[in-house]
């Protein structure tokens, strides 16, 4: 293994920028459907290796040094972007006769830039770069630091942060809800670099204690959390997720509507099953309402008749807000719309956070005149919602409706549904087909549950819709490509967790630990050099 080590080390030129590459694609390996957490204990040694010998080709400026830093950062990002992020170009395909010219840029462009940030980080771990442990510890500070900026920066886009890799099952999701997902992004780079260290003769025994004392604690942590017993509650809610698998090229399609409508409340409408109660409240996936409410205020109508007393309907669905003054355009919202068993419109939450070219474009005026419009999300686009309140049940029980990738945000989700019982997430993930992208905003969703002790009720075009427990375990689910629905009954307590404010404390402390850590070593290391 050594010998190994010595071989990457040494790489020069197009060499070292391909296995860069290399190892940030095996490094997917590790995120959902896959979950081969074990490639990322390959991926990071090689990305240590690679920095110890980016050395000697960057000097005559102040940042010269960095230079290479960043370059095997950037292309390590480059390959582990485009191994995690290519089925994003599949949407463009739906109306391929329109966006297929965009594909590169969907599939290449936005790992590219991603890339980036994982070029910051090594760049930053390089200014603090020593030999044996010290490295790994840099290296895990510098990723704290890049995934920090990428959750914000231009709206921010944290998705498969590196975090997320080491949690592929609930016994290892635990963690998050004590040191949030900083604090996992950087255990996990450390976790995943510290086999660079073992095979180092002078570190050697403190990097595999290291290694063994972070492996523990995250599964002896998870293995008491989840054996932990189940408060005592009377309150439970019944409900039913509709996943009606709608062909995306014949959504907005008018002759098809009526087809589709009626799909909706048949599946809606079907009997429990035997000895089961009916459900207080029916969830709908992201924009599967066929047409307008304004247009159509007989549908309104038809659900009021489907649906039985007591009876809640949540419902994805575009809201039209007319135009104010004759020169003035309606107002089109990415929204979640309440309605009763009497056909009524109790609440509406529109979408907050939307998604860049998909649901809008940013400096529209400027693209425009460039010939660029909206890409996938519909006929129309969408304005953001104001803010995000909660929606409260006939029973009074609070739920706070996330709309489709929203849910990854992780400060976003803890704040707004920090008065609710109940976290619903409306998707449609049909975009991207059966791809490795449902299943990946399904693990985000998942780690949302865990990270804030609620139930997450997920409702999907197609798949994956699901039922998630508070502590991040699936009750039961739909997959990929299949129409159906999902009953369930679901105990309403929550299970306590360290809020969203002292989880990022914790990460920041920690951030600080790790560096004063780093620092300790190496004047030690210093001292018995010198």
């Amino acid at each position: 293994m050594q010998r190994l080590a010595d071989q990457i080390v040494l790489l020069w030129g197009w060499r070292r920028a391909l296995v860069a590459f290399l190892a940030g694609a095996f490094a997917t390996l590790a995120l959902a459907p896959y979950d081969f957490i074990a490639a990322c204990f390959v991926s990071f040694p090689v990305l240590v290796w690679l920095l110890d010998g980016a050395t000697g080709d960057g000097a005559g400026s102040r940042f010269g040094p960095l230079k290479p830093a960043f370059a095997i950062g950037w292309w390590f990002g480059f390959g582990y972007f485009l191994g995690g992020l290519w089925w994003i170009g599949t949407a463009l395909l739906v109306e391929a006769e329109n966006f297929a010219w965009a594909l590169p840029f969907a599939m290449v462009g936005i790992p590219l830039l991603l890339a980036f940030f994982y070029g910051l980080a090594t760049a930053f771990a390089r200014l603090l770069w020593s030999s044996g442990i010290g490295r790994v510890v840099a290296l895990a500070l510098g990723f704290g630091l890049a995934e920090g900026l990428r959750g914000f920066v231009l709206t921010g886009f944290p998705w498969n942060a590196i975090g997320y890799a080491a949690m592929p099952i609930p016994l290892l999701m635990q963690s998050v809800s004590v040191v949030g997902m900083e604090g996992m992004n950087m255990l996990a780079v450390l976790a995943f670099a510290l086999p660079a260290v073992i095979i180092d003769h002078s570190s050697r025994r403190f990097g595999g204690v290291l290694l063994a004392v972070l492996v523990s604690a995250h599964l002896g942590f998870g293995y008491y959390q989840l054996t932990q017993a189940r408060p005592q509650t009377n309150d439970f809610i019944g409900v039913r997720i509709v996943q009606p698998n709608i062909d995306l090229s014949e959504k907005w399609d008018g002759q098809v509507r009526e087809r589709i409508f009626a799909s909706l409340l048949e599946l809606s409408s079907r009997a429990p099953a035997a000895g089961e109660e009916k459900p207080q409240l029916i969830i709908w996936p992201e924009t599967s309402v066929p047409f307008l409410f304004t247009d159509r205020p007989d549908a309104l109508s038809a659900i009021g008749q489907m649906l039985e007393e007591g009876q809640l309907l949540i419902a994805g669905a575009v809201r039209e807000e007319a135009a104010a003054g004759q020169a003035g355009r309606p107002r089109y919202y990415n929204s979640v719309i309440a309605i009763d068993d009497r056909g009524e419109i109790v609440d509406a939450v529109d979408k907050v956070h939307l998604v860049p070219f998909g649901e809008y474009i940013p400096f529209a005026d400027l693209f425009a005149s460039f010939g660029v419009e909206q890409l996938v999300a519909g006929p129309m686009n969408f304005e953001a919602g104001a803010f995000r309140k909660n929606i409260a049940l006939p029973n009074g029980t609070k739920i706070t409706p996330f709309i489709c990738y929203e849910v990854i945000f992780p400060a976003l989700v803890a704040h707004d549904s920090n008065a609710a019982a109940l976290m619903v997430n409306v998707t449609n993930d049909a975009w991207f087909g059966n791809t490795a992208g449902p299943y990946q905003h399904f693990r985000q969703a998942q780690i949302r549950s865990v990270e804030n002790g609620k139930p997450l009720l997920r409702a999907a075009n197609t798949g994956i819709s699901g039922v998630i427990e508070q502590r991040g375990e699936v009750v039961d689910a739909l997959a990929v490509n299949m129409a159906g629905i999902i009953d369930a009954r679901l105990p309403l307590y929550h299970m306590e967790t360290i809020n969203d404010r002292a989880r990022r404390i914790i990460g920041v402390i920690l951030w600080f630990v790790l560096a004063v850590a780093m620092v300790v070593v190496n004047v030690r290391r210093g001292l018995r050099m010198s």
